[in-house]
């Protein structure tokens, strides 16, 4: 535990934006794969639902997880007949929403950079006899490595950011669901200028180095 609220939120929020990032490339990886070398009708409708964070307002996300993992949810009733109880209101409880709310940013740059790929490489690897998991270690991630890189990126930076989502399905308790965001509202709402604007300025710069690190990445933005 932390008894400044400040440090216990900025490590609270790094612990969320790092545990949420590694589990969405484990399960953003296989998924990314299949909507990118698919042709079944269910592309659309799946990449719809992967993209459905970036539109809809984070309050509505988090009211509906609030709901679905709830007592009366389904999964809220699944955990309880499990024995763990609910997950609103705990750090569980923000993993699995920002595991939600970050899906897009990390799928979609791993998606692209598969499609980017094309055929002929693995095509090769084929002809080589090379084993389907030998294809994807020695072949597909490093020609997708731009794309993971800015996954990373993208997914830890976003999940930093979150305000409405983790307000809802976290509320606000110190050291267990209290992220940078609400920490900054919370003095806000105190009118403690001096100590919001501490955290925000901390905020503006994270948020400069992650766009100098993408558009650094991104070999399109470089003029040749």
């Amino acid at each position: 535990m932390f008894t400044d609220p400040n440090i216990g939120a900025i490590v609270l929020t790094l612990k969320l934006a790092s545990l949420t990032t590694i589990i969405l490339l484990l399960i953003g990886t296989p998924l990314a794969w299949w909507l990118a070398r698919t042709r079944s009708w269910l592309k659309g409708p799946i990449g719809a639902i992967v993209a459905l964070p970036i539109v809809l307002p984070p309050t509505v996300i988090g009211f509906y997880l609030l709901v679905t993992l709830g007592p009366n949810g389904p999964i809220g009733q699944l955990t309880q007949a499990m024995g763990f109880g609910t997950l609103p209101f705990s750090f569980t409880g923000l993993v699995v929403g920002s595991v939600f709310y970050s899906m897009p940013f990390v799928v979609q740059p791993i998606q692209n950079a598969f499609e980017a790929m094309g055929d002929r490489p693995l095509e090769v690897a084929a002809t080589l006899r090379a084993s389907p998991l030998d294809t994807f270690f020695s072949v597909t991630l490093p020609l997708a490595k731009p794309g993971y890189l800015t996954a990373i990126v993208m997914g830890f930076a976003h999940t930093v950011g979150e305000f409405g989502v983790v307000l809802m399905i976290g509320g606000n308790i110190p050291n267990q669901t209290r992220m940078i965001s609400v920490q900054i509202y919370d003095h806000v709402e105190a009118l403690e200028y001096a100590q919001a604007h501490w955290l925000a300025a901390g905020m503006l710069v994270f948020s400069m180095l992650v766009l100098i690190i993408l558009y650094t990445l991104n070999p399109t933005g470089r003029r040749k």
